[in-house]
């Protein structure tokens, strides 16, 4: 029986962009389909001297996640921590829901003389009901923090309610952070409402973004 012979040059192993497995309910458990969905943009909010920044509506059982966006976020007090909390209550919007969290980073100065990865288990939250810190910004002209929150299935009333950050910062130290945040609401009421502040001062500046993912 003769071999054929292949032109391996000839051949398009690049997998589509667009293309991945995902998880349906057919026998085999995968198909090859569109990952992800559409990110429709259900709010904006720009900060200019705001003690808070607040998401009152709009996070429903509409999505099964929500993302939120902040980018150049400016601080009026130098070294303070931007900081969210989530609510339960649909009418008077208290945030003090319990939270399990854990927080690592990586960071380098501008010198180049100082790196790390590691845990930072001073931001984490162990069945705490405070605010769970983000990231330290600098309040220098050209200091900021920016960060993608994700938020998923809000409305479950089965489920607690996780959510992962991902956050990147110049800090007054003139290091760049970048932040891993990942957590739970530990309550199984609905989160309707999400709440930004610093710890010290106001948002001098910066631009919020809530998404629904379609």
């Amino acid at each position: 029986m003769a071999l054929s012979k292949v032109n391996y040059n000839s051949l398009n192993v690049t997998a589509a962009a667009s293309k991945a497995l995902k998880w349906n309910s057919t026998p085999n458990g995968f198909e090859t389909g569109d990952v992800g969905g559409s990110l429709v943009l259900l709010a904006t909010e720009t900060a200019s001297s705001d003690s808070t920044i607040e998401f009152t509506s709009g996070i429903d059982s509409t999505y099964k996640e929500y993302i939120i966006k902040y980018s150049d976020v400016h601080p009026s007090v130098n070294g303070t921590t931007l900081q969210f909390n989530g609510s339960d209550d649909s009418s008077s919007h208290s945030y003090d829901i319990t939270k399990t969290t854990n927080y690592f980073q990586a960071y380098h100065n501008e010198g180049g003389t100082d790196t790390t990865l590691g845990l930072a288990t001073g931001n984490d939250l162990a069945q705490g009901t405070g605010f769970q810190i983000l990231h330290q910004i600098g309040s220098d002209n050209d200091q900021s923090g920016c960060g993608i929150l994700h938020l998923f299935d809000p409305s479950s009333t089965t489920f607690v309610k996780h959510f992962i950050v991902d956050a990147t910062t110049a800090d007054p130290d003139d290091y760049v952070v970048r932040a891993f945040v990942a957590g739970y609401f530990n309550t199984t009421a609905a989160i309707t409402a999400i709440q930004f502040k610093t710890a010290s001062g106001n948002i001098d500046a910066g631009t919020f973004k809530l998404y629904g993912v379609s």
